[in-house]
C-alpha cells in the first residue's frame, strides 16, 4: 500500500482538536464557550481548509465530565462528524477517532474506506484508542480492563485485522484470541493507509503506538522533559522499525497585547467548572498515565484552561515564539484550542501564520 501524502508534510503540523466536543477544550462556565453543533463544526472547518491548516481531530465521548456545565456532555459521533467534513472540504485531513472496544473492526474498515471515497483517498485519518475511561465503558455495558497488557492486547488484535482487510485480497478467516471470524473481507480498500495517531502514557501503550501509529500524542508540560521523552519515543519507533513522530496538544489565547491574553487566562481560571475539572483529572490519574503526578498542581490550572494542553498565550509575537519552542524540543507538531475556534481562528490565521511561515517551520 502506498505511503500515504500526510506523512510526507515537510513541516510543523498544525490542526485542531476536539470542535466535536461541547467547550472544546476549555472547562468553563463562561457564556460563549464552544457550541459544538454542525454548524459551527462546518464554519471552523471550512476556515481551517482555506488556511491551510493540516488536519482536525475529534475527541469521541460517550458521557460528560458533570460539573455545572457537564463538559463533554454534548459530542457529535466521530466517524459521521469527520465524513461530513471530508464531503465539505477540499485539502485537509480529517480524523475518526475510534475505540477499538466499542468499534468492531471489520465495520471500522469499512467506514474508513468509505471514507477515503467521500473525501479523496488522501484526506482520511484513524486515531486510535485503547480506553481507559470507565464510567463510559459502565455506560456502554462494558468492563474496563484493570490492566494495560489487556487493553492493548486487544487493540494489537484489533488493528491487525483492520489492516490486513484493508490489504488481503479476498476472504479469510480469523482464529484470534479475542476475535474470531469466517470468510470476512474488505471492499472497497483504502488506495493508501491512513495515517495513525495514538495518545499513550503507559510502557504498554507506547509499545503499542511505536509498532502501530504514525504519530504519538503527549503532553507538553515541562519542554526540557519534553525534549528527552520526544527523542526516547522516536527512538522507540526506530527500535521497531518504523518512523514514529511525537505530537502534543496546545490552547491558544491570542491578543494584540500581552496583558489582554493574560486577562482572558485569568478570566478562565475565575470560571472554571472546577467540579468537570477534577472529575476530568481523577479519570486521568486513575486509568491513565498521560500526565506526569508530580506536577499535580499546573495540570489542574491547564486542564481548566485546555484540558491540559501547552498554553500559548501572549500576542501572535509570544504565541509563535511558544509554537517554535514546541517545534525545538523536537514536537512534530501540535493541535490547536480555542475557547470559541470560529471567532479566535482568524486572528491566529492572520497573525500567528505568516511568522511561522517566515520562520521557515510552516
Amino acid at each position: 500500500m502506498a505511503t500515504h501524502p500526510f506523512l510526507t508534510k515537510n513541516r510543523f503540523l498544525l490542526g485542531t482538536f476536539s470542535t466535536n466536543c461541547s467547550g472544546g477544550m476549555t472547562v468553563s462556565k463562561l457564556p460563549g464557550r464552544w457550541k459544538a453543533d454542525w454548524q459551527h463544526n462546518l464554519c471552523i472547518g471550512k476556515m481551517l481548509d482555506d488556511a491551510g491548516i493540516d488536519f482536525m481531530l475529534p475527541i469521541a465521548r460517550w458521557i460528560g465530565y458533570g460539573g455545572e456545565t457537564d463538559f463533554h456532555g454534548y459530542v457529535l459521533e466521530t466517524v459521521t462528524w469527520a465524513t461530513a467534513l471530508l464531503a465539505n472540504t477540499k485539502n485537509i485531513t480529517v480524523f475518526a477517532t475510534v475505540h477499538t472496544v466499542a468499534n468492531h473492526p471489520v465495520v471500522v474498515a469499512k467506514q474508513i474506506a468509505t471514507m477515503a471515497q467521500v473525501g479523496g483517498t488522501e484526506r482520511v485519518g484513524l486515531n486510535i484508542v485503547a480506553g481507559w475511561n470507565k464510567p463510559e465503558y459502565e455506560a456502554l455495558g462494558l468492563t474496563l480492563p484493570d490492566d494495560h497488557e489487556t487493553r492493548y492486547g486487544y487493540a494489537q488484535e484489533w488493528f491487525d485485522i483492520v489492516k490486513k482487510l484493508w490489504t488481503h485480497d479476498g476472504p479469510f478467516d480469523w482464529d484470534g484470541k479475542y476475535f474470531h471470524l469466517k470468510h470476512t473481507y474488505g471492499n472497497p480498500k483504502p488506495e493508501f493507509q491512513p495515517p495513525i495517531f495514538n495518545a499513550a502514557g503507559s510502557g504498554q501503550g507506547r509499545e503499542f503506538a511505536s509498532r502501530n501509529a504514525d504519530f504519538l500524542f503527549t503532553p507538553a508540560i515541562d519542554l526540557s522533559r519534553s525534549k528527552q521523552e520526544v527523542a526516547e519515543l522516536i527512538q522507540l519507533g526506530k527500535t521497531n522499525q518504523r518512523n514514529v513522530n511525537v505530537l502534543t496538544f496546545s490552547h491558544v489565547i491570542c491578543r494584540p497585547t500581552e496583558a489582554e491574553a493574560k486577562a482572558d487566562w485569568q478570566k478562565l481560571q475565575d470560571n472554571a467548572d472546577w467540579a468537570a475539572v477534577d472529575n476530568l483529572i481523577k479519570l486521568q490519574f486513575a486509568h491513565a498515565q498521560s500526565f506526569p503526578h508530580d506536577l499535580l498542581a499546573l495540570i489542574r490550572e491547564r486542564f481548566a484552561a485546555g484540558h491540559g494542553g501547552f498554553p500559548l498565550v501572549g500576542t501572535p509575537q509570544q504565541v509563535a515564539d511558544g509554537i517554535s519552542s514546541l517545534h525545538e524540543a523536537g514536537f512534530a507538531g501540535t493541535t490547536l484550542s480555542f475557547f470559541d475556534y470560529a471567532e479566535e481562528f482568524p486572528y491566529f490565521r492572520d497573525n500567528v501564520l505568516p511568522m511561522l511561515e517566515a520562520r521557515g517551520i510552516r
